[in-house]
């Protein structure tokens, strides 16, 4: 929470995020193939950084939340028309079943029990509701082997040397990879947490494996192509980079099931 906080609080460091990541058209085609138009819906976005996810999907909410720990990016949150709450995603001050749509983008990763947080974003979703994550690390994906464990522990040697990479400076790199504590081999998410987390709540959940570069295909089954550097990553590791346990991240899209009426005697 700490290195979060550091990390996305930072003006200069949350200001480029929110320029330049989850800003695609392939991510909006997905998101909004997934929840459609927010205008009108109360929304609840966790981990919502300096607001990458209303800055790219748009509409008009009837009631748009963002919860985060980083006050930096809550300020540049506020700005684009979230209601700013600051606050631990594991443990937020509403009343259940009060959202539309619940969104965790690429910020299970980022905290350090993610089944408690999507346990919350599960309290708070409405009978027919959405609770909506993506971009978030797939353990199959990321559990490296061999040479390719060997080249991801010498990556930020060759970052370093090349001058490549998001990061511009040692100390941003250092905070943002403190973050990114569920974001390394053999560590990530997986289709068996999300149906362990949501199904006992009464929710009924599609998990969709996919890489960046895809857009609504994803949730009809094509993970789309990944970078080389990531197909060469499972090569090494002795998978096939074009199955769906290679792809970069899972998207899961749980509803809320109504309540059964119950039927007359």
């Amino acid at each position: 929470m700490t290195a979060n906080a550091t990390y996305f609080g930072n003006a200069t460091w949350a200001k480029e995020y929110l320029d330049y990541c989850h800003r695609d058209a392939h991510f909006r085609s997905r998101w909004l193939a997934a929840g459609g138009d927010w205008t009108d819906k109360v929304v609840i976005d966790l981990g919502c950084g300096p607001g990458n996810l209303f800055a790219t999907l748009g509409g008009r909410p009837r009631l748009l939340i963002g919860v985060d720990v980083a006050g930096g990016s809550l300020e540049l949150a506020a700005g684009l028309g979230y209601t700013a709450v600051l606050a631990d995603a594991a443990h937020t001050p509403f009343r259940s079943q009060v959202a539309d749509i619940v969104a965790i983008n690429a910020s299970l990763h980022h905290c350090d029990d993610m089944k408690a947080v999507l346990q919350e974003g599960a309290r708070l979703v409405k009978p027919n509701g959405l609770l909506i994550t993506d971009h978030d690390p797939q353990l199959t994906a990321w559990d490296y082997k061999g040479l390719a464990r060997l080249m991801w522990d010498a990556r930020l040697w060759v970052y370093r040397a090349t001058g490549h990479g998001f990061h511009k400076t040692d100390s941003q790199q250092l905070w943002g990879l403190r973050t990114e504590v569920h974001h390394r081999p053999g560590d990530g998410v997986t289709k068996e947490l999300f149906e362990s987390t949501l199904e006992p709540l009464g929710f009924e959940v599609r998990v969709h494996p996919h890489n960046h570069q895809i857009g609504a295909q994803a949730l009809a089954g094509d993970v789309g192509p990944a970078q080389w550097k990531y197909r060469m990553g499972n090569v090494l590791s002795g998978r096939d980079p074009k199955a769906p346990a290679s792809a970069l991240s899972l998207m899961c899209v749980a509803r809320r099931k109504t309540a059964e009426k119950p039927q007359a005697a």
